[in-house]
């Protein structure tokens, strides 16, 4: 059987119905086979599935955390459920009202269980959601062995930790 588009005196491989694949490797760009390519991904899925997972429960978990520490705060301060009136966002977000603005803070308001407190929570689950699936890829990069995206990853990680630390959370 003669192969398409291959040169005279190339060296023979056995037949397989996927074409082979370009790789980017360490020494440059490189041929996988056909196993190789299905291993790869195969790889690519299960990680798509994992930070599929991650955000997904990210997002569910702080939606019944708000939910939960909503309805807390409603049963125990009837008073904030009837909005009339002039409401003002500005007042809700300074630092005289209520809400937890500290760790230290929320952790004295969920202890104590407030609503107010829970629903920070919740807040603060959903904005570390993405951050988790950054750490994820972390791990993705590993596992599929690609070293240069992985540090790469990681940078964007510390980036992303290091400016909640720099707005003073």
């Amino acid at each position: 059987m003669t192969r398409p588009n291959v040169p005279a005196g190339a060296p023979e491989r056995p037949f397989s119905d996927q074409p082979p694949v370009e790789a980017l490797g360490r020494s440059g760009r490189r041929t996988l086979s056909p196993e190789e390519a299905a291993e790869m991904a195969e790889k690519v899925r299960k990680v798509e599935v994992v930070i599929s997972l991650v955000l997904r429960i990210g997002v569910i978990v702080s939606v019944v955390v708000i939910a939960a520490g909503l309805g807390l705060m409603f049963a125990r301060h009837g008073a904030y459920l009837p909005v009339r009136g002039h409401f003002s966002y500005h007042r809700l977000t300074s630092r005289s009202t209520p809400f937890p603005h500290s760790f230290s803070s929320l952790g004295r308001s969920i202890a104590s269980g407030q609503g107010r407190g829970i629903i920070v929570l919740g807040v603060l689950i959903l904005i570390l959601t993405p951050v988790m699936r950054v750490a994820v890829g972390v791990l993705s990069f590993v596992y599929e062995k690609d070293p240069p995206m992985a540090l790469v990853t990681l940078y964007v990680l510390a980036v992303l930790v290091g400016s909640f630390f720099l707005a003073g959370v």
